[in-house]
Parts: structure tokens; C-alpha cells; sequence
């Protein structure tokens, strides 16, 4: 099988691209660079440069990779950058039109298509786990509706697709919430995290496998995925992560309107229902508890 990645200059792309090399199969890395960037020795895989807003470029790499499978990891993800008038036309280039170029590319050469996406795309109102196929989206902010125009342009354009919608994201290719909370923990003796948002954490490795194991089948539709273990608020995530790595800095929990430093509206409720993963067969993932010891004796933070 030949695996298309996007963006494996992140934090996701580049576990698919490990993943792939762990199972065998010829995967192809792509980003915005001249070169890979990373971590491990990924830097010898075959890399080609894309620029997925432009449509020209994407028919060419995709004709000339004829992959059997593009697994499409870019996007903008800076979320309050996103609500900056002048980053907008970029965002939805990156989130709304390249998703597009590439599900019509992929559709020519009958390639599947696995797109990514978030629990942004919902109101993030309630306290109920969203469902895949909930159509009440109405998003809070600029990224959300980008992903989500992303999503309809996906499925818009080809059959032959899967939309994975998952929250809370860490790998050990980039920072995200456990590195940048461990850096201030270290350097503060306490530190404020927002309690009133409820979610569930994905570590990009286990979500990874994942993706690869929806590449080898033909159960299209969309799912949403992230580690098991229950949800949590990113207070209790930090908890959990100071707890692991042997931190005593104290944590105070805050509402989202007292940590006042958000530019983009956040939801409240970013549960995800994942039953559909067991129903159709997949594995799901590990407990996110589980996920956190995995990172940080491979992150040696």
C-alpha cells in the first residue's frame, strides 16, 4: 500500500509516517518545506513538497505519487491566530480549499482519502458526547469553521473518504499542552488551568495506528477518535500529567473567563462519542492516563 501523508513536519504526520515504516508499507511525507523537519530518521523517507492551497501543485504530486491511500494531517491549526483578520484568507486555504484540491485529486486517481478534523466544528454547548453524524455544528470560531467547511468539501468531492474528528492532540514532533504545562511548572510554583472545558486527550501515536488500520479497509464514513479513559477538564489533565511526570506545583483551577487569555471563543463541551470505532470493527485506543506515561518516557521532558 502507498500512503500519501500530509504535514508530517507535526506533531500527527509524523507517527503516521513512523507507523507506516513500523508496518511495512511505502509511505510518502509531504509539507509546506523544501525538506522534512523532525524528529527520529524520518529524514531519509521520500518526501515531496505541497502546497495544498495550490491546486495545480497538488494534481502534480498526487499524479506523480499515485498513492493508494492520502492521509491528510495539514492544516492551520493556531486557533486564536485564526480569529486575526489577516491570517483568515491563508486559514480557510489551508483548512477549507486544500482539503478540497485534494479530494478531488484523489478521486481521479481512485485513491482513498482520510481526512482530520475536530470536535470544533460543534457549539460545544451541553454536556451530552457528540455524535459523528450530528448535523447541529454551528462553530465558535474561525479554525472550527474552516475544519468544517474542510469536511463538507471532502465529502462534497469523492466516495471513498474518512473524516476523523478528535480533540486534545499530543505527540512528541512539536509542543502541545503537556510539554508547554511541564516548561511552566517548572518555572512557576503555580500555575492556572481552565476546569469548565471538558474533553478527552489523543496522543498522535496511538491515533496513528488508528488511522493506518481505517487506511486497509473500506468502512468510509466519519469517526470520531480519541484515547479511552473517560473525559476530563484540562485542569484534571494537568493533574494527571503533573502527577506522572513528579511535579508539585500547584495547580489552581480557573473558568474559561477567568484565564481571560483566549482570543477564539472555546467549547465547553468538547466530548466526543467514539461507540462507532467498536461498532465497525476498530480497535479503539488506549486509556488516555496510559497515553501520558507512553509520551513522557519517549518525550524525556
Amino acid at each position: 500500500m502507498r500512503v500519501l501523508v500530509t504535514g508530517v513536519n507535526g506533531q500527527l504526520g509524523h507517527d503516521v509516517m513512523l507507523e507506516l515504516v513500523r508496518r511495512g508499507y511505502k509511505g510518502i511525507g509531504s509539507g509546506s518545506g523544501e525538506a522534512y523537519r523532525g524528529t527520529d530518521d524520518l529524514a531519509v523517507m521520500p518526501y515531496i513538497p505541497l502546497d495544498i492551497t495550490d491546486q495545480d501543485d497538488v494534481n502534480r504530486v498526487i499524479m506523480a505519487t499515485a498513492p493508494d491511500t492520502v492521509i491528510h494531517c495539514s492544516a492551520w491549526t493556531a486557533v486564536d491566530a485564526a480569529e486575526e483578520k489577516e491570517n483568515r484568507t491563508k486559514v480557510f486555504a489551508l483548512n477549507t480549499s486544500g482539503p478540497e484540491y485534494l479530494a478531488k485529486a484523489c478521486k481521479a486517481v481512485g485513491a482513498k482519502m482520510i481526512y482530520l478534523s475536530t470536535d470544533y466544528v460543534f457549539n460545544g454547548q451541553g454536556t451530552i458526547p457528540w455524535k459523528p453524524d450530528d448535523r447541529n455544528y454551528a462553530p465558535l470560531n474561525v479554525y472550527g469553521q474552516s475544519k468544517l467547511e474542510g469536511e463538507l468539501s471532502v465529502a462534497g468531492n469523492m466516495e471513498n473518504y474518512f473524516i476523523v474528528r478528535t480533540s486534545w492532540v499530543f505527540g512528541i514532533n512539536g509542543t502541545n499542552f503537556i510539554s508547554t504545562m511541564i516548561r511552566l511548572g517548572k518555572a512557576h510554583d503555580t500555575v492556572r488551568v481552565v476546569s469548565d472545558q471538558i474533553g478527552t486527550p489523543t496522543y498522535t501515536k496511538d491515533l496513528a495506528r488508528l488511522l493506518v488500520d481505517m487506511s486497509e479497509t473500506e468502512k468510509y464514513g466519519t469517526y470520531h477518535v480519541t484515547n479511552e479513559g473517560g473525559y476530563c477538564s484540562w485542569f484534571e489533565f494537568c493533574q494527571e500529567v503533573y502527577r506522572q511526570y513528579g511535579l508539585e506545583t500547584q495547580i489552581i483551577p480557573v473558568t474559561t473567563a477567568e484565564f481571560g487569555l483566549n482570543r477564539a471563543v472555546r467549547p465547553f463541551n468538547s466530548r466526543l462519542d467514539k461507540s462507532k470505532l467498536s461498532s465497525a470493527g476498530f480497535e479503539p485506543l488506549p486509556d488516555w492516563q496510559d497515553a501520558i506515561g507512553r509520551y513522557l518516557k519517549e518525550a524525556q521532558l
